[in-house]
C-alpha cells in the first residue's frame, strides 16, 4: 500500500500544482468580477451533463457486452467506468485504465479473452469518433492552429481518417502482420510480448466490429453521446458567468480536438496537457480572467470527481490490496494471450 499512496500523493500534487499553476497565470483584474456574477445553477447543470455522459458509457458497455454473448448489469458497468477513470488518472498515459476496465469486467463474470476485446472496441470507438468529427472541426473553425491553415488540416483529418479504415481492412485481412512483426524487432522480448497482446487484440476487436454492424452501430452512436455530454460541462459553466450568444459548435468542437489529443499523451490521465491545451484554444472566447477557473472546473468535474469515485468503487470490490490484484490481472492477460497465440 506503500507504494499505492506514493502514487496518490505525487498526483494530488501534481494535479494541484497544475491547476494552481494553471489559475495564477491567466487571473487578471477581471477574474473577481466574473467570479461574483457566476451562477450557481450551471454547476448543476455542468454536473447533470457529466451524469448523462456517463450513462451512455455505462449503456454502451452494456451493449457491447452483450454483442459479445455476455451478460452485465448497469450497477456492474458503472464500476468499470468508474474504474477506468481512477487507475487512468494514477498511470502514465492512462495506461492503467484498461486493466482496470479488465479488473472489474472478469469480477463481473466476462472472461478475460473477452474482457480485453471489449476493452479495445471502446477506446477504437471514441477514437474513431473523433476522427470522424475532425473534418467538421475544420471547416468550421479557423482558428484551431495559429499559423497551419484550414486547408491543411483539413487534408490531415482526411489522411488520418483513410489511414484508420486502411489500418481496419488490414487487420481484418491479416495484411499488417508483416508490419507488426518487423516492428516489434526493434524491441526486446518483454515489449514485443505486449505489442503482439495488443495486436491481437485489436484483430479480435475489429471482428467484433464486423460481427454485428447494427450493433456496433448503437454502440458508434452512444459513443459520441457519451463524449458529447461531456463536453457539453464546459458550455454549462460558460452560462453561469453570463456570457451571451455561446457559440456551443466551435465550443464543442474544439473540445473533440483537445481530447483527440489527450488519447496519445504520456502524462496521467492528460493532466497539465489537458489544462494547458484548454487554455490555448479557449483564451479568446471565455471571458478575460477566467479560462484557467474554467479549465481547472471542468477537469474536476470531468475527471478528478469520477476518479475518488473509481477509487471507492475499487477499495469496495478489490480491498487494500488491489494493486497486488492490478499485477494479477497483467500477467494472466498476458498468459492467457500468449496461450490463445
Amino acid at each position: 500500500m506503500n507504494k499505492f499512496y506514493r502514487k496518490l500523493t505525487f498526483l494530488t500534487l501534481f494535479v494541484f500544482v497544475i491547476s494552481f499553476a494553471v489559475i495564477y497565470t491567466t487571473v487578471d483584474i477581471n477574474t473577481l468580477k466574473n467570479l461574483t456574477a457566476f451562477h450557481t445553477w450551471s454547476l448543476f447543470l455542468a454536473l447533470f451533463f457529466a451524469l448523462l455522459g456517463m450513462f451512455f458509457d455505462g449503456s454502451r458497455l452494456m451493449h457491447l457486452v452483450k454483442i459479445s454473448n455476455e451478460k452485465i448489469t448497469l450497477y456492474e458497468a458503472v464500476q468499470v467506468i468508474f474504474g477506468n477513470y481512477f487507475l487512468a488518472l494514477l498511470t502514465p498515459g492512462a495506461t492503467g485504465g484498461a486493466v482496470a476496465q479488465l479488473m472489474f469486467l472478469r469480477r463481473a463474470g466476462v472472461p478475460t479473452s473477452k474482457a480485453a476485446v471489449l476493452v479495445v472496441v471502446r477506446m477504437l470507438g471514441s477514437i474513431f469518433f473523433l476522427a470522424v468529427c475532425l473534418p467538421f472541426l475544420f471547416l468550421r473553425d479557423e482558428k484551431i492552429v495559429p499559423g497551419i491553415s484550414n486547408e491543411i488540416l483539413l487534408c490531415l483529418a482526411f489522411v488520418g481518417i483513410f489511414l484508420i479504415v486502411w489500418c481496419i481492412w488490414g487487420l481484418k485481412k491479416g495484411y499488417l502482420d508483416y508490419f507488426i512483426i518487423q516492428i516489434s524487432k526493434h524491441f526486446n522480448i518483454s515489449k514485443r510480448r505486449r505489442i503482439f497482446a495488443f495486436y491481437r487484440e485489436t484483430k479480435k476487436a475489429i471482428e467484433l466490429l464486423f460481427h454485428a454492424p447494427k450493433a456496433m452501430l448503437v454502440f458508434f452512436i452512444e459513443s459520441g453521446l457519451n463524449l458529447l455530454c461531456l463536453y457539453a460541462i464546459v458550455p454549462a459553466l460558460l452560462l453561469g458567468l453570463g456570457v451571451s450568444g455561446v457559440d456551443w459548435f466551435t465550443i464543442m468542437a474544439r473540445m473533440i480536438c483537445l481530447n483527440f489529443i489527450l488519447y496519445f499523451t504520456p502524462t496521467p490521465g492528460g493532466s497539465g496537457v489537458a489544462e494547458g491545451g484548454f487554455v490555448f484554444l479557449f483564451s479568446d472566447t471565455v471571458p478575460a480572467g477566467m479560462v484557467g477557473i474554467i479549465a481547472v472546473t471542468w477537469r474536476l468535474i470531468a475527471e478528478y470527481l469520477p476518479f475518488f469515485i473509481g477509487f471507492y468503487y475499487t477499495i469496495k470490490v478489490f480491498g487494500h490490496d488491489f494493486l497486488a490484484k492490478h499485477s494479477e490481472t497483467v500477467k494472466e492477460f498476458e498468459e492467457a494471450d500468449e496461450n490463445n497465440g
